[in-house]
């Protein structure tokens, strides 16, 4: 079989899997499988497994599987994919002068990126939408839902369209979930100036607020924590306020870096509330990169233990948000020290395991901390030595 039909073949059985993810023995069965297929077609991992004395025959459980550095992303062309067939290529974004990561893509891999993105963001964005039994399953399709509980919503997103980006895999995932929306009005309401950089048409977005509110129309917003800075800080400026009405959503994604006032995530929740009347409990927070195929969120629209109406400060002292990824994927925190997996409640560096990274490296060593809680993970933050990066660098 060709290595095109041994991909697709893998492939196949991914997507059932995501169908019925509670399977444990297929998860491991599945790792191990793509750790073969990765160390065979991927000649820079395979390198560097060698150097670790690991191939597929020296390990038999999945968490044994070699996880690579982000920032090899940078340096090498980590792809099992010929170079004539990478259409697409994401780019991790940062500082001026930092060489970006690539992750280099094709139809088939966007398709299971995308299979990826939309079930686990639907669960936890909009849980009070109605969604087809297929979508439920996380069968890809180009609507995800036939209509809403919150009627008549619309979207809005605070980043350039796809067209002026289109190495951003924050805003191809924006985009994708553009796309698959039922929503009948969608707005990007970002720019890229003369320098790469992204801004946001602060009157637009205004508007577009005002509009909602005036309409009683339900509004999800999706960006990232520097363009809300920005936003919340032009409206303070203004001394205005704009109630958005009941059951609008934000999706805060990204960090500061020192590239803004850097605000605690009780503050600038704090800002959503009052400026915006979004409640602490509508607030999600998403956590990827673009060395990944699948995305992590801190808690869903609806849970219980944040919806109660308690200030957003009170309310983040009271509750730890938990990231988690999809049941394809794995989580483990590592100790920077021994490279071992650290105990619950303790703190070290991110690693992930994510099967939908099908044709590149599924097993990601990053260089964010975290504490452990569970199957999920609190983030802390950069490693301090890390280079920054984060879509949020890009200046608005």
């Amino acid at each position: 079989m060709s290595s095109t039909g041994i991909f697709s073949a893998f492939s196949a059985r991914f997507r059932a899997f995501m169908r019925c993810p509670g399977d444990e023995p297929e998860f491991a069965r599945l790792a191990l499988d793509l750790f073969a297929l990765q160390f065979q077609h991927n000649a820079a991992y395979r390198a560097f497994c060698q150097t670790r004395q690991v191939s597929p025959g020296t390990i038999e459980h999945w968490s044994e599987i070699p996880a690579l550095p982000a920032s090899a992303f940078k340096e090498l062309e980590l792809s099992c994919l010929p170079p004539a067939e990478r259409t697409v290529v994401f780019h991790s974004s940062g500082t001026t002068g930092q060489r970006p990561s690539r992750h280099f893509h094709h139809g088939p891999s966007l398709a299971i990126y995308e299979c990826s993105l939309l079930p686990w963001f639907w669960r936890h964005l909009l849980p009070d939408c109605h969604l087809s039994a297929a979508h439920a399953q996380g069968i890809h399709s180009r609507k995800i839902a036939d209509h809403s509980a919150i009627d008549n919503w619309q979207l809005a997103i605070l980043t350039p369209p796809l067209s002026r980006t289109p190495h951003s895999s924050l805003v191809y995932m924006f985009e994708t979930i553009r796309r698959a929306s039922p929503a009948k009005e969608s707005a990007f309401l970002g720019n890229v100036a003369a320098d790469g950089s992204w801004t946001l048409d602060l009157e637009k977005t205004k508007k577009t607020l005002q509009l909602a509110a005036g309409h009683n129309r339900p509004l999800v917003l999706l960006g990232t924590a520097f363009g809300f800075v920005h936003l919340l800080e032009h409206l303070a400026e203004q001394d205005l306020s704009v109630k958005l009405p009941s059951g609008s959503r934000v999706l805060e994604t990204g960090g500061y870096k020192g590239r803004s006032r850097v605000l605690p995530k009780s503050e600038l929740h704090a800002l959503f509330t009052s400026r915006l009347g979004v409640p602490a409990g509508y607030i999600i927070c998403e956590y990827g990169m673009s060395e990944l195929s699948s995305q992590a969120y801190d808690h869903r629209v609806g849970d219980q233990e944040v919806t109660r109406d308690e200030p957003a400060p009170r309310l983040a002292s009271r509750v730890t948000r938990r990231f988690q990824f999809p049941p394809w994927c794995r989580v483990q925190i590592i100790s920077p020290e021994t490279g071992r997996e650290v105990g619950e409640g303790q703190t070290g560096l991110i690693r992930v395991l994510d099967l939908a990274n099908v044709y590149s490296v599924m097993a990601v060593q990053t260089e964010d901390l975290g504490v452990r809680r569970g199957p999920g993970f609190e983030l802390l933050g950069r490693n301090a030595l890390a280079e920054p990066r984060g879509c949020s660098l890009m200046a608005v």
